[in-house]
């Protein structure tokens, strides 16, 4: 492992854990590969919020969206075994379309530039007042012309990657579950993932949770519903540690791979700009890519009723990672572009050398808190409310044993000024001072506002 990896790891962990606690998510569970092996899970919450139930890294988690990238790694295999190309019109392989559908290709409705409908107009399978679509009514939607002109802009479409499922049944005369999950799923080495419901008896299972609003408290969402025809865009079932190694896989700088670094290459390439959005990412086949602090980088998002995923690769630094998180309000997809960032900061300024490693931990006041996190030769005073911890972030020079400077700070911090800490006889570091500002342990600051704020006893009359 490379040896910045380690310590962005363990701040991550407790990043993500002080976030767990301020946003009251239900569960999280993440995951960090490195060269293809996972080296870092945990998990946070719980599984159940009515039983109780403590979450742990082999709980299944619904995917959602990660589908679709099982499905487009399916159809680089069988374009690998000349069994298709990516230019064949889908009406080639599926009957009962519209003209104008079954003229999109294969490579069009992979990128989501066929101009299909996203989710046709059966409302109600996104929101549990409906099953989800059958093979006859997606056919029937599918009956229907494109809603906007093939090849004119990118336009998320998950009929789309369920026509491509029936692509697949087409081809290889077998139901989609059982191939995806010997020649991709099985083939890729995992064990913890299938492509739709029900679970094997006994296997530890995550439920999904409702917003807090507008109830004002959650509520336990089953989450084991079929997703029907719609299973190859949203029907698969996982652990972080399984989508961090086979996301891995589809690098294509990857060692072992379930399809060709051609293939992977293909899928990862920028073929369309996601318009209309504030953050430029763009989409390839069945993948998404872009920019997540300062790094290019891979992956999928999933959203279905109850959860939230998002996985991230960055080739360059052969890292992957999952994120996991069992609300429809879950915080993954902050929580990975955080985790980016604190990796990326780590990357840049290497391992805490020994002069500065034990300038750490987590420090209060009545303000809050802030993050004591060693790296190189310098200490950053990260804030762990952020999304992005080390934005802006004031920087220490450490000159003594217990003695420092902030050698850089934004306008209104304390820039220029020294750095502290004081020991107790035991020597045990019990308080750091900012300058003017003394930071402590998080229990000694709850009792001191507990005695300041806190409700008065009265004294009982005589």
């Amino acid at each position: 492992m490379d040896p910045w990896l380690q310590p962005a790891i363990g701040y991550i962990r407790n990043w993500i854990e002080f976030q767990m606690r301020t946003s009251q998510q239900p569960g999280c569970i993440v995951a960090i590969a490195h060269r293809g092996k996972v080296v870092a899970e945990f998990a946070f919450g719980h599984a159940n919020l009515a039983t109780g139930e403590k979450l742990t890294p082999r709980h299944r988690f619904r995917i959602a969206s990660h589908s679709k990238s099982f499905t487009a790694a399916g159809i680089m295999k069988l374009r690998e075994q000349h069994k298709l190309r990516l230019d064949d019109p889908v009406g080639e392989y599926v009957k009962g379309l519209h003209r104008q559908v079954a003229e999109a290709t294969i490579a069009q409705i992979l990128s989501h530039s066929a101009g299909l409908t996203r989710d046709g107009m059966a409302g109600g399978q996104f929101s549990d007042s409906r099953p989800f679509l059958s093979t006859d009514e997606l056919i029937a939607d599918l009956s229907s012309s494109p809603r906007i002109e093939p090849n004119s802009r990118f336009k998320y479409s998950n009929h789309g990657f369920a026509l491509i499922g029936l692509v697949i049944e087409a081809i290889t005369k077998q139901p989609y579950r059982a191939w995806i999950e010997r020649e991709i799923v099985a083939a890729a080495g995992l064990r913890e993932t299938q492509s739709d419901m029900p679970l094997v008896k006994a296997t530890p299972f995550a439920r999904g949770h409702s917003p807090r609003l507008p109830l004002g408290r959650r509520l336990v969402i089953p989450g084991e519903n079929r997703l029907n025809a719609i299973t190859p865009a949203g029907g698969f079932v996982s652990t972080a540690a399984d989508l961090a190694r086979f996301f891995a896989q589809l690098a294509p700088n990857a060692k072992r791979s379930v399809v060709s670094a051609a293939s992977r290459r293909e899928m990862t390439r920028r073929h369309w700009r996601n318009p209309h959005s504030s953050i430029e990412n763009y989409y390839g086949l069945g993948i998404m890519s872009g920019n997540l602090g300062g790094w290019d980088c891979f992956g999928h998002s999933g959203g279905l009723q109850g959860y939230i995923s998002r996985t991230c690769v960055v080739p360059s630094r052969e890292v992957s990672i999952s994120i996991l998180t069992n609300a429809t309000d879950g915080w993954a997809g902050f929580w990975l572009e955080g985790a980016m960032h604190i990796m990326r900061a780590f990357a840049e300024r290497g391992a805490p050398k020994r002069r500065v490693r034990d300038w750490t931990g987590r420090w209060w006041s009545v303000s809050g808190a802030v993050d004591l996190v060693p790296m190189g030769n310098l200490v950053i005073a990260g804030n762990p409310y952020a999304l992005n911890p080390f934005l802006d972030a004031s920087e220490i020079k450490v000159t003594g044993r217990d003695t420092g400077r902030i050698s850089l700070a934004a306008g209104y911090a304390s820039h220029g000024e020294p750095v502290r800490r004081t020991r107790n006889k035991a020597g045990k570091v019990t308080e750091v001072w900012f300058a003017g500002s003394k930071v402590r342990p998080e229990k000694t600051v709850a009792a001191e506002m507990e005695r300041r704020y806190g409700p008065r006893r009265r004294r009982p009359a005589r």
